[in-house]
């Protein structure tokens, strides 16, 4: 199947005219193309995040095309032919064509080469194994990439097992671009060959694992991928705490219709019992950041209750105590949890409404005759269940007073 993207906006661009030009001054006509992902997006019409070229050119030879145009290079990864050019502030990921030395299902050892179907058989699936000229016609090198990607088919380059033999990685992109771009039956020899290696998956980086279970948990509905992975046991061997799946379905439901926006942390969250510790361990596994493993450990606890039956000050005490963010992914899994109605109040009272700050300090405090120790943090915590309890008053001189009362009280013992 021939097809032409044709002069699409990013295609043209100044930027990328720049790019591409520096490398045919050094390589010759056609001595780059468009390869991968914006491909793939430009020809189903989805948006383009990234430009990725692929090129003849060694990355010294880029390298120097691209700094002879008076562009910045960076060598981002040189050992597997990656160099990234920056034009006015845009980066483009230009990487040689390479074929595999060797492979260990973690790493690779490459060649550069400058046979463009040799690259291509070295990717993963016939949809990313997609080039395009800058005239915007596309090479197609496996006769079935453009096929493929207009049916929303997920299938491996050549043999299936193979590919996977090379990263094992591809089991879980397998179900990352089965939740983004497939509208087909799922391709039933890369189903069962990543069921027959889905325990070496366990052997790759954290990092790697939890990028990619991200990048698919953030897809609009990944529940049919998420399912198969479970089915062929991936699921088992990259989550073992997975008990069930029936909250972040319910999840995904929600966001889909009443709050929509996907939230790839949250739905991790939801796979997850309300075991704090657990959540906490899981994110340390993956190594999540500091701030995605704090936010699964504070939606998986359950010690503050929620309900769509909270009155306006219930529901800001607990906002108090939570922070926003954590009363509202908490609401999220109540609501996919128990069903039922009012949760979309509480979380638009939540998304709405700033704690105010308690109007006294510990400078008050002393100045209310307090000594300056543990009896000033007493004094302000017995002033803030107060303050709480009168649902926040700004009212600062009726505060001092009170903080006076409480002063007095802690002195004369």
């Amino acid at each position: 199947m021939t097809a032409n993207l044709g002069p699409l906006d990013w295609i043209t661009a100044a930027e990328t005219s720049a790019v591409l030009d520096a490398l045919e001054a050094a390589g010759g006509a056609d001595c780059a193309r468009f390869v991968g992902g914006c491909v793939r997006n430009a020809l189903i019409g989805r948006p383009i995040s990234d430009v990725d070229i692929a090129t003849t050119l060694t990355p010294v030879e880029v390298t120097k095309a691209i700094e002879a145009a008076g562009l910045r290079a960076v060598p981002t990864g040189i050992e597997h032919g990656t160099v990234t050019a920056i034009a006015n502030h845009q980066p483009f990921e230009i990487t040689t064509l390479r074929r595999d030395v060797e492979t260990d299902g973690r790493r690779a050892v490459v060649a550069f080469t400058a046979d463009w179907m040799e690259d291509a058989q070295r990717r993963d699936f016939t949809l990313n194994a997609l080039y395009a000229r800058r005239d915007g016609s596309i090479f197609d090198p496996t006769g079935h990439g453009v096929a493929d990607a207009l049916a929303g088919r997920i299938v491996f380059v050549g043999d299936a097992e193979t590919r996977l033999r090379e990263d094992y990685l591809r089991s879980l992109r397998f179900f990352r671009f089965m939740a983004w771009y497939g509208r087909e039956a799922p391709d039933a020899a890369a189903v069962a060959a990543i069921t027959r290696l889905k325990d070496p998956v366990a052997s790759l980086a954290a990092e790697r694992i939890s990028a990619e279970l991200l990048k698919l948990l953030a897809a609009d509905d990944p529940r049919g991928a998420v399912a198969l992975m479970a089915s062929t046991g991936v699921m088992a061997v990259v989550l073992p705490e997975v008990v069930s799946r029936t909250r972040f379905e319910a999840l995904v439901e929600v966001e889909r219709g009443p709050l929509p926006g996907a939230e790839p942390v949250l739905r991790l969250a939801a796979l997850l019992p309300d075991e704090p510790a657990l959540g906490r361990r899981c994110a340390e596994r993956l190594r999540l950041s500091n701030a995605e493993r704090d936010r699964i450990e504070a939606a998986l606890d359950p010690s503050h209750p929620l309900s769509p039956a909270m009155t306006s000050h219930q529901v800001r005490q607990a906002l108090y105590a939570l922070g926003a963010q954590a009363f509202i992914d908490r609401a999220k899994l109540l609501w996919a949890q128990s069903g039922g109605e009012g949760w979309d109040r509480l979380i638009e009272q939540a998304a709405g409404w700033n704690p105010p700050a308690l109007p006294v300090n510990g400078a008050d405090a002393m100045a209310a005759g307090l000594p300056k120790g543990p009896l000033v943090g007493a004094a302000l915590k017995q002033v803030e269940t107060w303050w709480i309890a009168q649902d926040f008053p700004a009212d600062r001189d009726e505060t001092l007073s009170v903080l006076h009362e409480v002063a007095r009280e802690l002195t004369s013992r």
